[in-house]
């Protein structure tokens, strides 16, 4: 009911049974959206296929039959007459439809807060994109895409979320890398905070992604290697790393003597650090390329770190400490765009420089390889090689390391 001094009352009983019968639901419903809108009560509204009691209760309200056709259709001027006349709402139809279904608040000004709300909750993010400016074109996606609106239906929710997502990648990527649930436990209070399906989790892996450079995927290995692509570790032991004629331990030592491959795991690199002395160390995205060199060289070989894709935390851990210890790491992949994605990613993380991995090379090895594989998939950078992305779109041929296997083991023949 309007409370103005100066409004006059409403007759309640006679408006619930003129107006506020269930037959003109949809009319009352009609108006009120024109209230919220701030749209003027005039012109006609129209229900089709309306049923028996709605056409009887419009004759009710209008004193009329308002017509036998396929739709029902009241002009709105006409229903403010009829209430103003009778009495029942003297001061029309928008405070006969006040009194019967509530304070009616404008949908625009409301709107225009909720838009100022849900800008301001992504203040955390913003000033996490100055601080971390590889970060800032993900922040822009992430406004523009719906995600945070999914996750949480409003503002208040998205700022304490986002608010919690900047905090958690401050502190990324963790090195010497650390147990997920003991991080969150220290950054959010809670261990389980990062869990698999939380919202907080299904954010943070997507900054991850664009603060390190992980690929795009799904699945529980996916979410594993992304996490630790960050430093973040689910379990210390599947993340492993292939390597070959590394010493430093018994067992290392061992492996090269007998020229045999070895496995680390990320907790013996963690929990301890190898004493590996190696002026060079050559890298290699594909296991064919290490099992060869096994054997042809046995323990002859070159010191030899195989990615097995991309960069596990187990490889990062290692080839860090390599690089610590002032070791110099040479590297080679596919000369495709999958292979360029991989040496980029790790490019970010550890310094290394090619080894035949330049475009002067890839030209080489397609001059001598000209019926190749075709190259198919979405071009990536090469910053290492200015010219490298040009020529693959350029000469379109797949270089996989095994087509320039001799090579590569010429190289690592002797220590």
């Amino acid at each position: 009911m309007d409370l103005r001094p100066d409004a006059v009352p409403v007759d309640g009983v006679r408006l619930g049974r003129l107006l506020g019968d269930p037959a003109l639901t949809w009319l009352v419903d009609r108006v009120r959206r024109r209230l919220e809108h701030q749209q003027p009560l005039t012109g006609q509204v129209s229900l089709s296929a309306p049923t028996e009691p709605q056409r009887a209760a419009a004759e009710r309200l209008l004193g009329r039959s308002p017509g036998s056709g396929r739709s029902l259709t009241l002009r709105l001027d006409d229903v403010d007459a009829v209430l103003r006349r009778s009495g029942v709402s003297p001061d029309g139809l928008a405070a006969a439809v006040t009194a019967l279904t509530g304070p009616v608040a404008p949908l625009a000004p409301a709107k225009e807060a909720e838009a100022r709300a849900w800008h301001e909750a992504y203040t955390p993010l913003a000033a996490l994109a100055d601080e971390m400016p590889p970060l800032a074109p993900w922040v822009v996606r992430l406004r523009g895409d719906g995600l945070i609106r999914r996750l949480v239906d409003a503002p208040a929710a998205a700022h304490t979320l986002l608010g919690e997502v900047a905090a958690v990648l401050r502190a990324l990527p963790a090195d010497p890398p650390v147990s997920l649930p003991a991080f969150a436990a220290r950054v959010l209070g809670a261990a389980h905070a990062l869990d698999d399906d939380t919202p907080r989790a299904t954010v943070v892996l997507a900054g991850i992604r664009a603060l390190t450079g992980f690929p795009d995927g799904t699945g529980t290995e996916w979410r594993r290697e992304a996490w630790a692509s960050a430093g973040l570790l689910r379990d210390e032991l599947s993340s492993t790393v292939l390597t070959l004629n590394l010493r430093g331990t018994p067992a290392l030592d061992w492996a090269a003597d007998a020229g045999e491959p070895c496995v680390l795991t990320l907790r013996q690199l963690i929990r301890n650090p190898l004493a590996i002395s190696a002026p060079m160390v050559r890298i290699c995205e594909n296991p064919t390329v290490l099992a060869a060199a096994a054997d042809t060289h046995g323990g002859d070989c070159a010191p030899l770190v195989c990615l097995q894709g991309q960069p596990s935390a187990a490889a990062l851990t290692l080839l860090r400490h390599l690089h610590r210890g002032g070791t110099t790491l040479r590297y080679h992949g596919d000369f495709d765009w999958g292979g360029l994605r991989i040496a980029s990613a790790l490019l970010r993380r550890v310094p290394w420089l090619p080894w035949r991995y330049t475009t002067a090379d890839y030209r080489a090895a397609a001059l001598t390889h000209p019926g190749g594989p075709p190259l198919t998939g979405r071009p990536a950078e090469a910053p290492w090689a200015p010219g490298l992305s040009d020529a693959l779109e350029e000469l379109g041929i797949r270089i996989e390391e095994e087509t320039v296997l001799d090579a590569l083991l010429s190289d690592l023949a002797g220590p």
